[in-house]
């Protein structure tokens, strides 16, 4: 089982990827709690280049709200990272975590019922993300 979707863009700079991605979360109730600069974190604290890569941590406050009323520790696992990345000029990769393929490890099916819900809610961002190309 694949532990992400994942799809290319192209013709779209990395700024344009991060407010397409952006809007594609919120319109599936997603909103965006963290947004990780790999790029400028590596340059700060290595001094080393690396290409345009973001980690979104995306949450939808009730389904997570449900998968904490199911499993305490499920915080672990929240929230569910999104990456935007540019390893060639012009071709971005947006990738979201497959959060039924990670809870599959937790021995709670009201839980993976909730996790099969946010896969197919990121797996219509994917798609979202893919039409508008």
């Amino acid at each position: 089982m694949a532990y992400y979707f994942s799809t290319k863009l192209k013709n779209l700079t990395f700024k344009d990827a991060i407010v397409r991605t952006t809007e594609a979360l919120k319109s599936e109730g997603f909103g965006v709690l963290t947004d990780i600069d790999m790029k400028a974190t590596l340059k700060n604290k290595l001094n080393v280049d690396f290409y345009n890569y973001k980690i979104l941590g995306a949450c939808n406050p009730s389904l997570a709200y449900n998968a904490l009323q199911e499993e305490d520790k499920i915080g672990t696992m929240l929230p569910c990272n999104v990456i935007v990345q540019e390893k060639e000029k012009g071709i971005i990769e947006v990738t979201a975590v497959d959060p039924a393929a990670s809870m599959q490890a937790v021995d709670n099916e009201k839980l993976i019922s909730v996790a099969y819900t946010v896969s197919e809610k990121l797996k219509k961002v994917i798609q979202k993300i893919q039409d508008n190309d």
